[in-house]
């Protein structure tokens, strides 16, 4: 798994979850099966663990270790009641709802460019750009300042990639160190400017017992950036990769937009973009006949759990019709699903709709270049042109 060619998709990871709902490998405990892994994802005996996760890739100090231990995703039990419970006031549906407006004219805007052009990288005229406004306008980041993130958001998203090694880790500090001290400026911005903006809102929360402090609040929003832009981007251009391998199901959906939030889900549950989410035992405890002692990595293979046969009939076909009952597992299970779930749900929607309305299929036309597989991984360069409409 720790090879960058790695692939979850391949033949020999179907293989070892017909023969089992576990594998080892070099970062662990693999877990490879759907029931196990919802269960264990639940299961109040694992935990996030930021500490254990870094220490495993040997960081155990500097700017990536200080920011990621006390991200909200590492907390547990009242820090993380408190911290959820402060930020879900100012994240809600109603602020996503308020967006949707401007993420389909966003989505409409960007095909219309792209009805003019020829062959291009689908991630740098489309999948980055939707996003990255849609960031910038539930943050309140002016249009002068989008290249930092263009640049860093993409790689502190490399966070959950640091056991493929080389740069990543260097890459993840230098971002962190530009994000916080531009999030402090903003913070002060918002706090003397306000706007309607999520940002502005965190920061004129009323001060009381458990309120949040500068540096709880600009974790949050360094964290957000990522989890809003690059995983976002991620899975725009999964979802390109599915349509093209299956042109077919791009011509339905443009038939039946009444499909489009079953499409959504499908494209998520075929090509997630976080292929892998860890957790660590807390206390010595025995799982379907396991042996699992304290400090045990355990590694939830996205990719592979979501097309499980046992639970996803035909899993292994990519079908936008085909009823799917099985919640997602890459947006995590129990207290720490992810909050920005409607949003990024959203953003692919509005962003199939457009494209649907004006192209035909998506077709690959050149070699596809591939973000690292584990953590938030995806097409990092994608050649694509779109047939005219038949």
């Amino acid at each position: 798994m720790t090879d960058p060619e790695f692939d979850f998709r391949g033949p020999e990871v179907a293989a070892a979850q017909a023969g089992d709902w576990r594998a080892e490998s070099p970062i662990g405990l693999v877990v490879l099966r759907y029931a196990e892994a919802q269960e264990l994802l639940r299961d109040p005996r694992l935990r996030q663990s930021g500490e254990n996760y870094l220490a495993m890739n040997g960081v155990i100090d500097g700017p990536l270790y200080d920011w990621y231990l006390p991200m909200i995703i590492n907390q547990d039990g009242e820090d993380h009641r408190r911290l959820r419970g402060l930020v879900s006031k100012a994240f809600t549906l109603r602020m996503v709802n308020n967006l949707r407006p401007g993420v389909r004219a966003a989505a409409e805007r960007l095909a219309d460019r792209l009805a003019a052009a020829g062959a291009w990288d689908f991630v740098e005229e489309y999948a980055d750009r939707l996003p990255l406004a849609v960031m910038s306008e539930l943050l309140g980041i002016p249009a002068e300042d989008h290249e930092i993130f263009r640049r860093r958001s993409t790689d502190i998203g490399l966070v959950f990639s640091l056991a493929h090694g080389g740069d990543i880790r260097a890459r993840v500090e230098t971002a962190v160190t530009e994000l916080h001290a531009y999030v402090d400026g903003l913070m002060a911005d918002k706090r003397a400017h306000p706007g309607s903006d999520l940002v502005s809102a965190l920061v004129a929360m009323e001060p009381d017992d458990e309120h949040l402090s500068l540096a709880e609040l600009r974790n949050f929003i360094v964290a957000l950036v990522f989890a809003a832009h690059d995983a976002t981007l991620r899975q725009l251009a999964h979802a390109m990769v599915a349509f093209a391998e299956h042109p077919e199901q791009w011509t339905v959906l443009a038939r039946r937009p009444q499909l489009l939030d079953k499409a959504v889900e499908e494209v998520m549950r075929w090509a997630p973009t976080t292929t892998t989410v860890h957790r660590f035992a807390t206390a010595d405890f025995d799982f379907r006949s396991v042996r699992l002692t304290a400090g045990t990595a355990v590694t939830v293979a996205v990719v592979p759990a979501q097309r499980d046969p046992a639970v996803f009939r035909d899993g292994h076909r990519f079908d936008i019709t085909a009823p799917r009952e099985a919640p997602l597992l890459q947006f995590g299970a129990g207290p720490h699903h992810c909050l920005g779930a409607v949003l990024a749900r959203a953003e692919l929607g509005e962003a199939l709709r457009a494209l649907t309305a004006r192209f035909g299929p998506p077709v690959v036309t050149d070699r596809i270049t591939w973000r690292p597989p584990m953590g938030i991984s995806g097409p990092a360069v994608l050649p694509l042109r779109f047939d005219p409409r038949r």
